[in-house]
C-alpha cells in the first residue's frame, strides 16, 4: 500500500522510526554485509556504491509510504528564489487532433496553464525567453518520477541531470523544463491528471519554445529520463504523426535523448531467466506497490497496449509499433536496471525503423537513472562524455 503514512501524526512517527532504524541498524548492517564483495548485488561495485544503492532503495520505500519527504513544486506552485527563472505556459487547445481530444475527454482532462523553468550554463545569465542566437541548440527536458513524483524545478534532485548536461554539452547554453501535471489514482487519492494530461502539457512547452521563444524545431533536443523518456517519445510521436494535418502544430524536434526510459506500462513481472529478473535485487526500482500505483494513476481507463503509452512492450497483443519519421535518438540505460528488457525492445524497434539514426549506450552494472547520483562513478561521467560528444 502507498501513502499510508502521509498524514500527521503517523507521518512523523514513521519518519522518526525510519531515521532511528537507519542509524542504529540498517546502515551498519549494509556496511558489514557489503564489505564482502561476493555479497554485493554487483561484484564490480565499490563498498560505497553498494551501500548507497541500499540507501536509495530504502528512501524510495519511505517516499512511497509518505508521498514524498519534501515538497518542492508542482504545476500550481513554482519554486521561488533569486536564481529561479520560470514562465507560465499558455494552454494549446487548438493543437489537439480528434484522437487526443477523445483521450482527454475520457478522463476529464483539458489543456491548462503550467509553469516551466529555464536553466543556464554556469556563468551564463540568459534573459528568460530570450530569442535564440543563430544556430543555437536547446534541450527541452521532461523529468522522470513515474508520472507521480518529482518536479521540473531547479531545486529538485532530478535537476542534477540538467546541470550535468549543461556542464558537458559545449554547444548548449540553456535548458527548458516543463512542469507537467502529475497523476493520481484511487483509492489512495482522488484520481487526477491521467494520460494524456502530461502529453498536453509537454506539447504546450514545446510550442512555447518554437512559437514564443523562436527556436527552430531542428535545433531542439527533447530529453526525458524514466517516465520523462516515455513522455518524450509520446510527444515526438504526436508531432510526427500529425505533421501537416493539425494547423499550427510545430514540426518534430531535431533529436531525442532518452535516459532509462520507462516504455512498458503493462502489468508484468520479470520473466524467469531474463535480464530484468537478474537485476531485480540490484536496482532500487524494486517496489511493486509503487510501480502499480504509478501505472494506475497514469493510465486511468486507457489501454496500456498503445504505442503512445507502451512502445517498448513485447506483449503479443501489442499492435505494430513504427518510429518512421522520428529524429536521431540517443538511448542510455544501466546494465543493472529493472527496465533493461523493455529498453532493449524499444532500441530494437527504433533501429528497425531508423537504422543508424539510433545510438544505444549501456553502462555496465549501473542502476536506473544512474546519471542522477554523484556516487554512480565512473559510469556517470563516462556516459555524459560519450553521449554528448556523439
Amino acid at each position: 500500500m502507498v501513502h499510508q503514512y502521509r498524514n500527521q501524526p503517523l507521518r512523523g512517527f514513521y519518519l522518526l522510526y525510519e531515521f532511528t532504524a537507519l542509524i542504529t541498524f540498517r546502515l551498519p548492517y549494509w556496511v558489514v554485509r557489503n564489505s564482502l564483495r561476493p555479497l554485493r548485488a554487483r561484484r564490480s561495485w565499490s563498498l560505497r556504491k553498494a551501500v548507497f544503492v541500499e540507501l536509495v532503495k530504502r528512501i524510495s520505500k519511505i517516499t512511497t509510504k509518505v508521498d514524498g519527504i519534501k515538497f518542492i513544486a508542482d504545476h500550481t506552485t513554482v519554486t521561488q528564489g533569486p536564481d529561479i527563472k520560470h514562465v507560465w505556459l499558455d494552454p494549446i487547445p487548438d493543437l489537439l487532433n480528434n484522437k487526443l481530444r477523445a483521450w482527454a475527454a475520457k478522463v476529464n482532462v483539458v489543456p491548462a496553464s503550467i509553469p516551466g523553468y529555464w536553466f543556464d550554463k554556469q556563468g551564463v545569465d540568459t534573459p528568460i525567453g530570450a530569442p535564440p542566437r543563430p544556430g543555437e541548440k536547446v534541450i527541452y527536458s521532461l523529468h522522470g518520477g513515474g508520472y507521480t513524483r518529482y518536479s521540473a524545478s531547479p531545486k529538485d534532485l532530478i535537476a542534477r541531470i540538467l546541470h550535468g548536461l549543461l556542464e558537458n554539452c559545449t554547444d548548449v547554453q540553456r535548458i527548458f523544463a516543463a512542469e507537467y501535471r502529475l497523476s493520481r489514482a484511487a483509492p489512495e487519492d482522488t484520481p487526477a491528471h491521467a494520460f494524456p494530461a502530461a502529453l498536453l502539457d509537454a506539447l504546450a512547452g514545446y510550442t512555447y519554445l518554437v512559437e514564443t521563444v523562436g527556436f527552430a524545431p531542428q535545433d531542439i533536443v527533447i530529453e526525458g529520463d524514466s517516465a520523462g523518456g516515455n513522455l518524450a517519445l509520446a510527444l515526438t510521436r504526436y508531432l510526427v504523426e500529425n505533421a501537416g494535418s493539425v494547423a499550427g502544430l510545430p514540426a518534430p524536434p531535431g533529436a531525442l535523448l532518452l535516459l532509462s526510459p520507462w516504455v512498458d506500462l503493462t502489468i508484468k513481472s520479470p520473466e524467469p531467466g531474463s535480464r530484468a529478473a537478474a537485476n531485480s535485487s540490484a536496482d532500487y526500482l524494486g517496489l511493486p506497490e509503487a510501480g502499480d500505483y504509478a501505472r494506475r494513476a497514469f493510465l486511468g481507463p486507457h489501454d496500456p497496449l498503445d504505442p503512445y503509452i507502451s512502445p517498448g512492450s513485447n506483449d503479443p497483443r501489442m499492435p505494430p509499433v513504427s518510429f518512421e519519421g522520428f529524429p536521431h535518438t540517443f538511448i542510455v540505460a544501466g546494465g543493472a536496471e529493472l527496465l533493461i528488457d523493455e529498453i532493449g525492445v524499444l532500441v530494437e524497434r527504433m533501429k528497425d525503423s531508423l537504422g543508424e539514426k539510433v545510438t544505444y549506450y549501456e553502462a555496465p552494472d549501473a542502476v536506473h537513472d544512474y546519471i542522477v547520483f554523484r556516487w554512480a562513478e565512473p559510469e556517470r561521467t563516462i556516459r555524459s562524455r560519450r553521449s554528448l560528444s556523439g
